[in-house]
């Protein structure tokens, strides 16, 4: 279990998981720039970002920009959407009638990736409310704003543990302040934090000709 003064930030799990060092830059060191796709992406959750807002639709409350934490995780941070819906398996929320089963929303500015990111932080965001309401999420959703569809997620056992265990060496970096080596990607080109990491003259030696013809390699 951690002490509310040491979580991180949860958002970050999805960082570590696509580049340690980019993990490392923002959350270490500081270090912050703005892109297209950064700011696309604040876009998407400024409906999703307004705190307590809350709507109700029939037999679904919806909240949005609810605070969240984990004491196992050590993690914290703002959820996008979660909807309570009437389910006889649910939990009871403080003035409202009968049982609701709550499902959590997290919005992507892109599209479905082929790795775990955004599902391991959906996981993390899942364990969150599974300690606060004292219940257990089988599945929530991603919405991507580039494909304009919602995607379900199931919490399996190996999705479990890869939050676990990433959430962990989260904490071990940070405490170590550990800021690895630039490693070179071509999804290094997309990444807002690429001329401050500079991959392409960390990654190679420092000479004229690489920085000359980098470029064309």
């Amino acid at each position: 279990m951690y002490n509310p003064d040491d979580y991180l930030l949860l958002s970050g799990i999805q960082h570590f998981l696509f580049c340690k060092r980019q993990w490392a830059l923002i959350h270490i060191e500081n270090v912050w720039k703005e892109n297209t796709y950064t700011i696309e992406g604040q876009i998407l959750h400024e409906k999703a970002d307004k705190p307590f807002l809350k709507e109700k639709r029939k037999n679904k409350i919806i909240s949005r920009a609810m605070p969240i934490s984990s004491k196992t995780l050590g993690l914290s941070g703002i959820l996008d959407v979660i909807e309570f819906n009437k389910s006889d398996d649910g939990i009871k929320l403080k003035g409202r009638d009968g049982l609701r089963k709550p499902t959590i929303i997290e919005y992507k500015r892109g599209k479905k990736k082929k790795y775990s990111y955004d599902e391991c932080q959906l996981m993390a965001e899942a364990i969150c409310i599974e300690e606060i309401f004292k219940t257990k999420l089988d599945y929530s959703y991603i919405y991507y704003g580039e494909t304009d569809n919602r995607i379900k997620v199931e919490f399996d056992k190996d999705l479990r543990s890869l939050t676990i265990d990433t959430a962990e060496k989260m904490h071990q970096y940070y405490e170590n302040k550990i800021v690895p080596k630039a490693e070179l990607y071509r999804k290094c080109r997309l990444c807002s934090l690429n001329e401050e990491c500079n991959p392409r003259l960390t990654k190679k030696p420092k000479n004229v000709k690489n920085y000359l013809y980098g470029e064309l390699l």
